[in-house]
């Protein structure tokens, strides 16, 4: 580029033209200011040299709008691809490559945007003029046809998007070959949507198939090579195959260091996504410590208000949450919704998403009517934008469900969750992952409200379908078990409940190893169940094994490690030690008055507790002492000990956490 810059001058059409091919280089770089500071110099010296219609001027146009699209700015780049669309209309014709080229460009930004109407038409528009125009079966009609499944795909038009990929795939196959990089592309897409609809074993077939066939075509270090791993780890992730996972995941991402460098934007994803499977293998300082790298690095990269830095900002703020660090948690998330806003607009998906999940970690603190406020409002703006039946729609509606139940408003709960429930039965299916969990949060609002047949009927059939759907291991199947599990014990049922928690609890325990939350959850859940069978020993046993490893997991202070010590007070008052569970209550109802605050749920619920205790603890020593007040039973303590044990028992989670930074799915071209 010097070199012609001193030769022919700084003007001329080939040193534009080396001025373009190096910005490119920057660009696959991930060094998006580099490239749009030269792109925009050639664009400016091409309209002064060639006019603003020339083909060339339009050309560097859509180069610098495709670095706007990446740098998360689609104001800049919609207006540039407008412009660029509708003078390649009237310079070359309707019909012309460049021209449907362009249209498709749009479509993509509109999508970006969340605009899926705009985006749909165009993508139609291009796809129909192409088949008229190059055939059927040409790459560049396949393609468009690839992207408007991929537009359909984000409205959740599952069974249209599988119809196109499905042709696709097969007319690429006759076309160009089993092992053509296309052909492998659309058995990525294909498999991306098979994982949508939660048809998991079918989308790891292909992704096996497409992962390994790039292994042999284009190495083990090739970025296509690298993504269909990525892939195949995601689809690893949503079958809870945790360590097959991890494994790939560590492979992809030192890879992308050595062959991209530490600071590239795939690099960066590579690392979020590794944090995210960390995180749901419960490793929170793993997890926590990549995640703060990536937010870091994306920052300094991309600028602050970047769509992946603020990715990265709300996937820590989720690992924060899980750790029950709710005002770092708050803290990220209110930047995150803030800045979402701004740059997208108020009623644009990703800033719905991140107001959903602030609406979360309001309810997680007691904020019930701040997060419901919050949660009418993204499920209002979310029918408008994407319709009744959208499934970010129906998440919406489950959230505000979950946050109902919260509040005792266990009709309005009930009604909003018989809708999703039949709404995604539809759409989906009724064995399709997301159709079950709607099943289960149904039974849940059952189980609070007493309706213990209605809960276990949900629950049998939730828990069998699953089984067959996802296999005896899978973290979804487990938690159903655990579901189940509760509604027995609260029908009496305590020989069907210690059944099946001691099995959930060995299955647990090899899946994600002794000192994960969910293990953890499980020994404490066949605590209670021991303990109301009188098996105290057992009970004991357990209860002491779940509080030493709470604490050295979560720290002394974690809800968790407090819950836990609230259970084994509860155990040491049954065995009449009250000493040691006075003690033990004190602590707990001190210490979650000091972290949580008198204002949240919790804090007055273990206030509650200590003082119904040392009423228990009076009764139980007149009694003892011949006063005419009865002797207690077991019957006496249930009440309160039934609210120690509470948190402890499972419930399940409706709430939307945030997205994984975004996988590498093989979707628009």
């Amino acid at each position: 580029m010097e070199k012609i810059q001193q030769l022919l001058g700084p003007a001329h059409p080939d040193t534009l033209r080396s001025m373009g091919n190096l910005a490119a280089t920057y660009w696959n770089q991930g060094k998006w200011s580099e490239a749009e500071k030269l792109q925009v110099e050639v664009m400016e010296k091409t309209q002064q040299l060639l006019g603003l219609g020339h083909p060339n001027t339009l050309t560097s146009m859509g180069n610098l709008a495709a670095t706007y699209c990446n740098q998360g700015k689609w104001t800049d780049a919609e207006k540039l691809q407008v412009e660029v669309m509708e003078k390649r209309q009237q310079l070359l014709g309707a019909a012309h490559p460049d021209t449907l080229r362009s249209m498709g460009n749009l479509a993509g930004t509109y999508q970006n945007q969340g605009k899926w109407s705009e985006a749909e038409k165009l993508d139609m528009e291009v796809m129909k003029k192409r088949q008229q125009l190059l055939g059927l079966a040409h790459p560049d009609t396949l393609r468009s046809m690839g992207n408007l499944a991929a537009t359909y795909e984000s409205q959740g038009k599952w069974t249209e998007a599988e119809k196109l990929e499905i042709e696709v795939m097969e007319k690429t196959q006759q076309l160009l070959g089993p092992a053509h990089p296309d052909t492998l592309r659309s058995m990525g897409n294909l498999a991306v949507t098979y994982q949508n609809q939660g048809r998991l074993f079918e989308a790891e077939k292909l992704q096996v198939a497409v992962m390994e066939k790039r292994l042999q075509l284009l190495g083990p270090t090739h970025p296509d090579t690298l993504r269909s791993m990525g892939n195949l780890a995601a689809t690893y992730c949503n079958q809870g195959k945790w360590t097959k996972a991890e494994k790939l995941q560590v492979e992809v991402m030192e890879k992308k260091q050595q062959l991209l460098g530490p600071t590239h934007p795939d690099t960066l994803r590579s690392i979020g996504n590794l944090a995210s499977t960390y995180q749901n293998q419960g490793k929170w300082s793993e997890a926590e410590k990549l995640q703060v790298e990536v937010m870091e690095k994306t920052w300094q990269l991309l600028s602050p208000a970047h769509p992946d830095t603020l990715t990265c900002m709300g996937n820590l703020a989720s690992t924060y949450q899980k750790q029950g660090k709710w005002t770092d948690a708050e803290k990220l998330q209110v930047e995150v919704m803030e800045k979402t806003q701004q740059l997208l607009g108020s009623a644009h998906p990703d800033t719905l998403t991140s107001m959903g999940n602030l609406a979360s970690i309001y309810r997680n603190q007691g904020r019930l009517t701040e997060a419901e406020k919050l949660q009418v409002e993204v499920m209002e703006k979310t029918q408008q934008l994407l319709g009744p039946t959208h499934p970010d729609t129906l998440r919406g509606m489950g959230n505000l469900a979950g946050t109902y139940q919260n509040q005792g408003k266990w009709t309005e709960a009930e009604k909003l969750q018989v809708t999703v429930m039949e709404k995604i039965q539809q759409l989906l299916g009724l064995a399709h992952p997301d159709t079950l969990t709607c099943m289960g949060n149904l039974a849940s609002t059952f189980q609070k409200q007493g309706k213990w047949t209605e809960a276990e009927k949900l629950q049998v059939e939730v828990m069998e379908k699953r089984q067959q759907l996802l296999g005896l291991a899978h973290p979804d199947t487990l938690r159903s078990m655990e579901n189940l599990a509760l509604t027995y014990k609260n029908q009496g049922k305590w020989t069907e409940a210690e059944k099946l928690e001691v099995e959930l609890m060995e299955k647990t325990q090899q899946l994600l190893g002794p000192t994960h939350p969910d293990t953890l959850t499980s020994m404490g859940n066949l605590v209670v169940t021991y303990w109301n069978q009188g098996k105290w020993t057992e009970a004991k046993k357990l209860k002491v094994a779940v509080m030493e490893k709470i604490q050295q997991l979560q720290g002394p202070a974690h809800s968790d490690t407090l819950t836990s010590l609230g259970n084994h007070a509860a155990t040491y008052q049954n065995q009449g030690k009250w000493t040691d569970a006075d003690k033990l209550q004190f602590g707990v109802a001190t210490k979650r008055k000091s972290i949580l605050g008198l204002a949240h749920p919790d804090t007055p619920q273990a206030l509650k507790v200590l003082k119904d205790f040392k009423q228990t603890k009076i009764d139980t020593y007149i009694a003892k002492h011949g006063s005419e007040q009865k002797k207690m039973t077991i019957s006496d303590y249930k009440p309160f000990l039934s609210e120690a044990f509470k948190r402890n028992l499972s419930s399940i989670d409706i709430s939307g956490d945030e997205p994984r930074m975004a996988l590498y799915s093989e979707t628009r071209s």
